[in-house]
């Protein structure tokens, strides 16, 4: 009896059912639990970043709680000047929003009397168009708004949860570091520490690689908005900057904006002036930038690149699409140290190797 139950082996449609079901159950289980796993993903990425200066303090004896305190200090001052330059920046350019729907309105006349002139659509056509569009964008609109009202108060409570999560994971760390340990067999203890070690060093050079990138990627957006003569071109280079960082969509989305102002304010060729300029720096960022900064810290394919960008949006929206990459990171690197997953890890992008 011992011996048939041993010999039998599980069909592999049956084995691939049961994955099928477990793998539902997993994303099934992060999406209901997005409110609550989100912060501590984001806060256990940010205490990694800010580990190295908690231990530069430590090292001139300065007291831990202390250390940890004066790095979360610097990190929201940072944060909260970068945010007050953009909500300056922003309030000037809402109160511009009637002077550029007007000269939008211009423009688009212009630009229908020309369609119906060149193409042979009517002017009437177009309007009532453009006026069914109109209404479809003040419902989605309308819908958007009280949306964002309502997740407003949630918003804020992240907001306040994420630096009390990094200072307890911080002070905490050494007794997260030994449950890690004692969770594994103790001949796996070696693999344990340099899958501890890898996914550290990754995620600190690829955060500081991502930070570099963004301050590069700004300063030439907006010094090239500026020469071109776009108003609030720091607000607009400094938003590219942010939304490129969300792999191969976000610089998409980051030039439908000032595209549009140039548009309205300016001219045509403006706008054509402003996707020449972005799609410049995006090839400066593709060839230069990431490769030499970015890339080497992460070696993910640009395939799974892109489908994990997307799926992350998919499940856990905007905050999904920025911690695609480095969880992706996380993975490969626990791919690659154990044997039977090493296949995973090689479809996911070339071996991380660590220098020591």
């Amino acid at each position: 009896m011992i011996k048939q139950m041993e010999s039998f082996k599980i069909p592999f449609f049956l084995k691939a059912s049961i994955i099928c079901l477990g793998l539902y159950a997993l994303v099934s289980a992060l999406y209901i639990l997005q409110n609550i796993l989100v912060p501590i993903i984001g806060s256990i990425i940010i205490a990694m970043l800010l580990n190295p200066l908690v231990q530069f303090f430590t090292r001139f004896k300065m007291n831990r709680i202390l250390a940890i305190s004066i790095s979360l200090l610097l990190l929201i001052l940072i944060g909260g000047g970068l945010i007050g330059l953009l909500a300056s920046q922003a309030s000037r350019f809402s109160s511009s929003f009637p002077d550029l729907a007007l000269n939008f309105r211009v423009v688009l006349n212009q630009s229908i009397s020309w369609l119906s002139k060149n193409i042979g659509i009517s002017s009437s056509q177009i309007d009532l168009w453009i006026d069914s569009v109109k209404i479809e964008m003040i419902q989605f609109g309308k819908s958007i708004i009280a949306e964002t009202l309502l997740n407003i108060g949630g918003l804020l409570v992240v907001l306040l949860l994420i630096p009390v999560y990094v200072f307890l994971i911080l002070y905490y760390k050494p007794l997260l570091v030994t449950f890690i340990h004692e969770v594994f067999h103790s001949n796996e203890s070696n693999a344990v520490t340099e899958i501890l070690t890898a996914t550290k060093k990754i995620i600190q050079s690829y955060l500081i690689g991502l930070i570099i990138e963004a301050i590069i990627v700004a300063t030439l957006n907006s010094v090239g908005l500026l020469i071109i003569g776009i108003d609030y071109a720091l607000l607009f280079g400094v938003i590219g900057a942010i939304l490129n960082l969300i792999p191969y969509v976000g610089c998409m989305i980051a030039v439908a904006l000032p595209m549009l102002i140039a548009f309205a304010s300016n001219s045509p060729y403006s706008a054509f002036l402003v996707l020449a300029l972005f799609t410049l720096v995006q090839m400066i960022d593709n060839n230069l930038i990431i490769p030499n900064i970015v890339a080497s810290k992460v070696q993910l394919n640009a395939l799974v690149s892109i489908i994990i960008v997307i799926a992350g949006g998919a499940l856990w929206g905007i905050s999904g699409m920025f911690l695609a990459i480095p969880l992706t990171a996380i993975l490969k690197v626990i791919f690659d140290h154990i044997p039977y997953l090493k296949a995973w890890g090689t479809l996911l992008g070339k071996p991380i190797k660590i220098k020591k």
